[in-house]
């Protein structure tokens, strides 16, 4: 007699998707893990700009001039010449009537000077250190010679015909895009793949998981744990994404803007949820196959390490690749399927095709359910130890024997 109330592999992937997903979604835990990573990046902005306004503090451009009074003048008016053409290549000029030597001038209290010029127009002397004479020799001669001509140079006016783009700088834009997106997916794989290795060895100490895999098909609880650990990243990154808005409207144009990329926004984000959907199942897919061959918690941060080793070096191979599109490394990088979303979104911020998208998608999705299907073998022969005796049992209903 047929068991027609048994569940689809399908349909039973979709029962453990979502009870695992009201389990993590409405647990405080959960809470506190959505708020962990805002905490980084509100020190981390705080830091940049303390550490930038610092920078700024610390570097001075302020030359001061120890001329006579003649030669003095006349560096500063040529310095002021010169600003219009040249900007900020120059250094702030400071006419000191110090009769102090040079080094003492520089150990001056409150005057933060970066060199002192000294000597004549015809022979310039800059006493500072080597790296700020190796900066300022260029600018203080040229300033020096014009000081020093016998007539003012008229300079010509430069036509301007300005143009939305160059080739090179389009290219170059949108690397900045496709290193940014390869750096944003990366990092969100890695902070939220670790959910699905936590959930696995918890179940496994209590038991659950073997009742799950007693009543259904392996597979089918890997994959439904996958969609429910994917479901619950995706809402961590609307969440965050929330708050990165709110963060970007108050900054306003204080924030670096990325170009476009080639495909155009909508279709590049698309791509990049798309991306980030298989490549959060390809890693956590492995990392549900290293929670089945290991035994305790210790055993599992063991072997994860290795994996985690080898996302990193992955991310750099298709990290190396983007200033090589067509390259073999390239292609490499985007058939290869741990570091395929990460090259194949690179490709999305510089190439306009579609069609490779499709097909990586389509290979991403395949690997998925390889590696589900390994996992699941792998876990049914390290941890279900009584498989043999289920399927005895299965076999001999109330107690009869076989024939």
């Amino acid at each position: 007699m047929s068991d027609t109330t048994r569940l689809t592999r399908f349909e039973a992937a979709r029962v453990v998707a979502r009870r695992d997903f009201h389990a993590i979604l409405f647990s405080r835990a959960f809470l506190f893990f959505l708020l962990g990573p805002l905490f980084p990046i509100l020190i981390g902005a705080l830091a940049g700009g303390i550490g930038g306004q610092v920078q700024r503090d610390a570097t001075t451009r302020l030359v001061a001039v120890v001329m006579s009074e003649a030669d003095a003048e006349a560096m500063t008016e040529a310095r002021a010449r010169l600003a219009p053409q040249i900007g900020r290549a120059l250094p702030e000029l400071a006419i000191s009537r110090s009769s102090a030597p040079p080094e003492e001038i520089l150990r001056e209290t409150g005057r933060n000077y970066a060199a002192v010029v000294t000597g004549t127009l015809d022979a310039p002397e800059i006493t500072a250190p080597q790296e700020a004479i190796a900066i300022w020799s260029g600018p203080i001669a040229m300033i020096a010679a014009h000081a020093d001509a016998s007539e003012v140079q008229a300079y010509p006016a430069v036509a301007a015909r300005p143009v939305a783009t160059s080739r090179a700088a389009e290219r170059s834009d949108r690397i900045r895009t496709a290193q940014a997106g390869q750096l944003i997916l990366f990092l969100l794989m890695m902070l939220l793949a670790g959910m699905v290795l936590s959930n696995l060895v918890e179940e496994k100490a209590n038991k659950v998981i073997e009742v799950l895999a007693a009543a259904i098909p392996m597979d089918a609880v890997l994959l439904g744990k996958l969609v429910a650990m994917l479901g619950v990243s995706f809402v961590g990154i609307a969440v965050w994404a929330v708050a990165g808005g709110a963060i970007g409207l108050l900054a306003g144009n204080a924030l670096p803007q990325l170009p476009e990329p080639a495909l155009g926004w909508p279709l590049f984000v698309a791509f990049g949820i798309a991306y980030f959907a298989m490549g959060y199942l390809l890693l956590g897919s492995l990392f549900l196959t290293i929670g089945g061959m290991a035994a305790t918690v210790r055993e599992v941060q063991t072997l994860s390490m290795p994996v985690t080793m080898a996302q990193l070096l992955v991310f750099f191979l298709a990290a190396s690749s983007i200033t090589r599109p067509g390259s073999p490394i390239e292609l490499f990088s985007a058939v290869f399927p741990l570091s395929s979303p990460f090259a194949m979104l690179a490709r999305a911020a510089q190439s306009e095709a579609l069609w490779p998208h499709a097909l990586a998608l389509a290979w991403q999705a395949l690997c998925v359910f390889a590696f589900v299907r390994v996992g699941a073998t792998i876990f049914r022969r390290r941890v279900m130890k009584s498989g043999k005796a289920g399927r005895a049992v299965k076999g001999h209903v109330g107690g009869a024997k076989p024939a």
